[in-house]
């Protein structure tokens, strides 16, 4: 069994950091994956039994980074104050670049330093606290890669260099041209721009940070009649939790005592609090309204639905997109051909007869304005604004493939128990054959019911309460039809008028009454002996959700058609999706045939999203390109979705396509910027119209716009 290690990586700046790391770290033994994000420095790695941490470390530390264990659910750390070292660079260059600021107002030429002060003030940037570059890429290019330090290193020494060589050439007297001022703006931009990259960083993360601070530390437990608090660590499961009004929950269980409402609106964005009363579920995290509650622990620690849910926003986040693979692999050469481009920029220039200080300066104009970082947080900061944000909305999303899909959407099918309607139907006729009553009928069919979670076995069970219901033995399941036991000696079966079939049995005078039921909508069992002898039909009325017809609207308003595939018999199906406005129905599908009919969608051509909650729908929830599992439904359609909808409201599947859209065209949008500025910045620079200070300055300038291009996403509100 896999296990899967996450580490905070030290160090990184570009895109081809991450391909570095990624690369170093697929290659230790026992490694399955790697994923690399840049935008929280993790690491996210899937290793065999056995592989220790340090082997990790290590291999990260001898590509040139530091690396160490983190927990899955810990938050990135918080952005820091404005850091020492990037203060000192903006106090030393500042009288470099006066006469620049000054010349518009003919200040200039009084502002400018002799070569020697100049000197004196550029020699700490570029080696002191620019030696962390020379550092970085030393490092870097004994590991075999190309990184942006290596570009800033190349550019800045190349200036600096240019301008001492030029000044003892001339001494004792000035020089016509110094570029001392150039090497030490580029420096201090570049820590600019990365200090306000990991600050904006910081904001993407919001919504990870938000999710694990609402666990309390500590829980009043009741043992032995006394109340014990306890770090929430030490409560195990079956310990009853008090909570007192206006507390969170410290832990998922069900209420023993008390009744109540409760706030889950940062579970599940559900903006209004919840009824609580005995019997029901309450998850950890939330907030207790008005009542004292007494909770029957369920799951603690990793197990609960906060914990998972922050290990799918984490997941999400680390994961990658294709799109993403594909610019980290054209990060991961560009580096090298950006100074290949450099190189040739100064021959070309010196060629042609121009100053070798001009050819120089050229090349390092090119070195500056082509870094790569923008690139390599295009889609990793789109991703995580856009998977923190659905979070808040009650849309968890398991990866980011998910999220990538879901934009191209075109069609939507539906189960319908569960997921449209309420998924808690009533039984509302019973119609026993002759010789039979109603009260034998709900004995029957509830000693065939009784243990399943199935919503209708619950109806027919809270049906024939108060009623002596005999035990059934030999049960066994038929899968999509009923099912068949062995009751006070007779072999009968429960369930569709498929099984009811197989029986050879006919439902003689009870036709006209399933008749009608059915055109009412109704959800019909039939009870029959296995010999074919029908003892009687039973009714089952489920009421919609009040927001499915305008989740269906809405979707259809979206350009999407929706089907509905539903193990229903036609006439229950046709009514509710008549009633929904759904564009297309297949009624009567088997669960192990589910699957096939989404297949067969995709295979006309269309991108298919399923909707379900149960079971039977999981594997059709994997047969599609995106899965959309209710989190009122199971644990096993949860896990095979690739969207868990934390409300179970319909509405919230046309939020997450729309998020998806909108978060698909932020990151082309940071990916076109991008390498905009590298394919107009080059061709600039290599011509000699770009000084590398304003190189230096529009490098930061993207890489931050990138970012903030990303955080725009937050405006995202769903539509009505």
């Amino acid at each position: 069994m896999s296990e899967t290690i996450d580490l905070g990586i030290e160090g990184m700046t570009c895109a081809a950091c991450v391909t570095r790391v990624e690369k170093v770290l697929s290659r230790v033994p026992g490694v399955e994956q790697a994923q690399v994000n840049l935008a929280t420095n993790r690491a996210r790695v899937t290793v065999a039994p056995g592989v220790a941490v340090a082997a990790l470390t290590a291999a990260v530390a001898r590509a040139g980074y530091g690396a160490a264990p983190v927990r899955a659910d810990a938050p990135p750390p918080p952005p820091e104050g404005v850091p020492w070292h990037l203060v000192a660079a903006a106090l030393l260059t500042l009288p470099l670049v006066a006469p620049m600021l000054l010349s518009p107002f003919g200040w200039g030429h009084a502002a400018m330093l002799p070569g020697w002060a100049q000197l004196l003030l550029a020699l700490p940037v570029q080696v002191w606290i620019g030696g962390r570059f020379y550092v970085a890429s030393w490092k870097a290019v004994r590991g075999g890669s190309f990184t942006m330090d290596v570009l800033v290193a190349l550019g800045t020494s190349a200036a600096f260099l240019l301008s001492a060589v030029q000044l003892a050439a001339f001494w004792p007297h000035e020089p016509h041209a110094l570029y001392f001022e150039a090497s030490a703006t580029v420096i201090t931009l570049v820590l600019l721009g990365r200090w306000l990259e990991h600050r904006a960083r910081g904001r993407t993360v919001a919504a990870i940070t938000a999710l694990a601070a609402l666990r309390p530390e500590r829980a009043r437990v009741l043992r032995d009649g006394q109340e014990i608090d306890l770090p929430v660590e030490q409560v195990a499961v079956g310990d009853v939790v008090v909570v007192r009004p206006g507390e969170r929950l410290p832990v998922d269980g069900i209420v023993q005592d008390g009744a109540g409402s409760v706030d889950e609106s940062l579970l599940t964005g559900e903006s209004l609090p919840v009824a609580r009363h005995p019997g029901d579920r309450v998850t950890g995290g939330a907030i207790n309204g008005e009542a004292l509650l007494r909770v029957r622990t369920t799951a603690i620690g990793a197990e609960t639905v906060l914990a998972r849910m922050v290990r799918l926003v984490e997941d999400a986040q680390a994961g990658k997109p294709p799109i993403q693979r594909l610019a980290d692999r054209v990060s991961a050469v560009f580096v090298p051909v950006v100074v290949a481009i450099a190189l040739a920029t100064f021959l070309g220039w010196w060629l042609a007869g121009a100053p070798v200080a001009g050819a120089v300066i050229n090349a390092v104009a090119v070195l500056v304005i082509a870094c790569p970082c923008a690139m390599g947080l295009a889609t990793p900061t789109a991703i995580m604004v856009g998977t923190g944000l659905a979070a808040r909305r009650g849309i968890l999303i398991k990866d980011a493939e998910a999220l990538e899909r879901a934009h191209a959407v075109t069609v939507v099918a539906f189960d319908k128990t569960g997921t449209l309607t309420e998924g808690k139907p009533r039984v509302t006729d019973v119609h026993p054959a002759d010789g039979q009553t109603r009260e034998v009928v709900l004995r029957m069919a509830a000693a065939l019911q009784a243990g399943s979670e199935h919503p209708l076995a619950r109806a027919v069970m809270q049906a024939a309460e108060g009623m002596a219901v005999p035990a059934a033995t030999a049960m066994r399941a038929l899968p999509g039809r009923g099912v068949e036991g062995e009751v006070e000696g007779r072999r009968l079966i429960l369930g569709s008028r498929r099984l009811l079939d197989e029986a050879g049995a006919a439902p003689g005078a009870l036709e006209p009454a399933a008749e009608a039921l059915a055109g009412q909508g109704r959800t019909l069992a039939w009870l029959a002996t296995a010999e074919g002898a029908v003892l009687g039909l039973i009714g089952f009325g489920d009421a919609v959700k009040p927001g499915a017809a305008a989740a269906v609207a809405r979707l259809r308003a979206m350009g999407i058609r929706t089907v509905l595939i539903s193990g229903d018999n036609r006439h229950a199906a046709a009514t509710a999706a008549a009633a929904l406005g759904i564009d297309d129905v297949q009624a009567e599908v088997l669960p192990a045939d589910k699957s096939a009919r989404v297949a067969a969608l995709r295979g006309d051509g269309e991108v298919v999203a399923m909707v379900g909650d149960g079971v039977n729908d999981a594997p059709a929830l994997a047969a599609a390109d995106v899965g959309f599992a209710m989190g009122t439904g199971t644990d096993v359609a949860m896990h095979a979705a690739g969207v868990t909808l934390m409300r179970g409201d319909p509405m919230l599947v046309a939020d997450a396509i729309d998020l998806s859209r909108r978060t698909w065209r932020t990151l082309w949008q940071g990916l076109f910027w991008a390498m905009a500025y590298n394919v107009l910045g080059i061709p600039i620079a290599a011509a000699g119209l770009l000084d590398p200070m304003v190189a230096g300055g529009a490098m930061a300038f993207s890489s931050v716009s990138v970012v903030l291009n990303a955080l725009a996403l937050k405006r995202w509100r769903p539509r009505a």
